[in-house]
């Protein structure tokens, strides 16, 4: 019986046996959970990686549209499975062209998916994952356009606890920034005036692309293309947008912004800066900076001002809270080495050290105990701020979430996958 036959069937047969995912998984041969990859670029190997190692999963199937992708992912997961003592990935779970998703999400072995594509087409091959009734951990952000995030809640709606999806939202996972939040939350730094978030990174690599077709170019260099990354906006201020979002326990009202391709290389069509201006209920005013342009990189900070404190988180640089109820993370505020001393005692320069490791360890303990998890709202919640935001800078005008709400924009990518099927 196909896997998506048994699962509309599952609710007929409840009352003659009831199997919990502990004792579908109980045996050693049995317990690991099967995955699979969409989309076989840097940050979905980065995160399965991570999952590999500190979770009971086995890797046995990957989908991408390009060949060399493919063989590349093929070669470096065989030995994270070898070094678990699983089996090599099989050829015929490996799904090249414009229906691989597909061709894997009907992969009756494969329990989860780890959806890593160009962030366009999240919502298409999240909404296919849910109905094969696959969970899935999709990469942010949930879509770049608002057509696709009410997608993507419309997604959400339709689980009703029957499977773990989750956006790769990994900081509300790291340690330093979970007890920052929850001291922010109980009150530490008073009543919140103010909050100031930032990301300046190094510019964008853009890989060899003559010869190719135009859509294969876009395609391998989507981060400097907005119709299919969403823009650095979408791809990096997200994330502190998202601790914002966390922190407050709310969403903004409405935001005006400016920016530009100041700098900007001659391939792509990405802004390089964004200067974006938020409210938020209680008259909080949200400031973001996010950059993407030379050599090097600079810092990500999220700081919250108080009335009676300011806490503040770096990617490097601390995790910390000053003022009446100071604390720190123990995270190293310096960017200079660790001594023999303090790499003994487990000093770190990241707060983001075991934020992959917990968001993976969460995502696949929800599949094995059936505690499942649905984090499509407050994933689609950031994104759709993000959006806004992003908006307001493009049309130089105040966006507002009412606004948001109201409309439907769908960006057209303009791609012909078509090409690559072989």
């Amino acid at each position: 019986m196909k896997r998506r036959t048994f699962l509309k069937n599952a609710t007929a047969i409840s009352t003659l046996s009831i199997l919990t995912p502990k004792v579908v998984f109980g045996s050693q041969n049995n317990s690991a959970i099967r995955i699979g990859m969409i989309g076989c670029g840097n940050r979905g190997t980065g995160v399965l990686t991570s999952m590999s190692k500190n979770t009971n999963t086995n890797i046995i199937a990957l989908a991408d549209i390009l060949d060399d992708k493919l063989l590349t992912a093929q070669e470096y997961f065989n030995k994270c499975n070898a070094a678990k003592g699983f089996a090599n990935i099989q050829k015929a779970n490996m799904y090249q062209g414009s229906k691989a998703y597909l061709q894997l999400l009907d992969n009756k072995n494969v329990d989860a998916v780890l959806i890593s594509t160009p962030a366009y087409a999240h919502p298409e091959i999240l909404e296919a994952a849910v109905a094969a009734g696959k969970h899935a951990y999709c990469e942010k952000p949930a879509a770049i356009d608002i057509y696709g995030c009410k997608r993507v809640l419309k997604i959400g709606e339709t689980i009703k606890n029957k499977l773990s999806v989750v956006l790769g939202f990994q900081i509300r996972y790291a340690t330093p920034y979970v007890e920052m939040v929850r001291r922010i939350q109980r009150g530490d730094i008073g009543e919140i005036v103010c909050v100031q978030l930032y990301y300046f990174s190094s510019g964008t690599l853009i890989l060899p692309h003559e010869g190719m077709s135009d859509d294969e170019a876009r395609i391998r260099n989507h981060f400097v293309f907005n119709e299919l990354s969403g823009g650095i906006f979408l791809d990096q201020a997200i994330h502190m947008i998202d601790v914002c979002n966390w922190a407050l326990q709310s969403k903004p009202l409405q935001a005006i912004g400016s920016g530009g391709r100041k700098g900007h290389l001659d391939f792509g069509n990405a802004w390089t800066n964004y200067q974006v201006i938020y409210k938020y209920p209680d008259d909080v005013n949200v400031g973001v900076q996010s950059s993407k342009i030379g050599p090097s990189f600079g810092d990500v900070c999220a700081r919250f001002v108080g009335t009676t404190g300011i806490a503040e988180a770096h990617y490097s640089g601390g995790v910390y809270i000053k003022g009446e109820n100071a604390w720190d993370s123990g995270i190293v505020k310096s960017g200079a080495e660790l001594s023999p001393q303090q790499i003994a005692l487990g000093t770190s320069l990241s707060s983001l050290d075991d934020a992959d490791q917990n968001k993976g360890k969460s995502f696949i303990n929800s599949i094995e105990t059936g505690n499942y998890l649905n984090l499509l709202q407050p994933g689609c919640e950031s994104t759709l701020s993000a959006i806004m935001g992003r908006e307001a800078a493009l049309r130089q005008k105040v966006v507002t979430w009412d606004e948001m709400s109201s409309s439907s924009d769908k960006i057209d990518t303009k791609l012909d996958l078509t090409q690559f099927d072989k």
